[in-house]
């Protein structure tokens, strides 16, 4: 579904000659189809999903660098390309609803210390998905369990 989904989108893109939706587009479905051809199976959408959410992150990463070296033309590109992408995954947690979920998974591991950062890191992620980014879960654990 998510599939034909970003199908449709691409073709719309290119009727609308809207080339940074285009492009973005046509990334996350090259991503998609390596991954689908490297394991020889066909993604559900929840793992196409993950592709997305790590596309993003990608964009995410690079955008720092490209605002250290000041390049203005390219920021405001890749910053479209994340609200472009951003539109197929679910919407992103808050803070607090992390928080309160976190506050569960430690209660249920039972656990008290940095040390048990990696087993509620671990549940955390598989919980939450990619309703929200990995680094703002780590602040959270490290937050809760400090």
């Amino acid at each position: 579904m998510l599939k034909e989904k970003l199908l449709e989108d691409l073709k719309n893109s290119m009727k609308e000659k809207n080339e940074i939706r285009k492009n973005a587009i046509q990334m996350v479905r090259a991503a998609i189809l390596q991954v689908e051809k490297d394991n020889g199976i066909t993604l559900e959408d929840e793992k196409i999903t993950e592709i997305i959410a790590k596309e993003v992150k990608k964009r995410k990463d690079s955008l720092e660098d490209y605002k250290k070296s000041d390049r203005q033309d390219i920021i405001e590109q890749v910053e479209q390309e994340i609200k472009i992408l951003s539109e197929y995954l679910p919407e992103q947690l808050s803070k607090e609803q992390i928080k309160e979920i976190v506050e569960k998974i430690i209660e249920e591991v039972q656990a008290n210390s940095m040390k048990d950062m990696g087993k509620v890191m671990k549940l955390a992620k598989e919980k939450i998905g990619v309703s929200a980014d990995g680094k703002a879960i780590n602040e959270v654990v490290k937050e809760l369990l400090a």
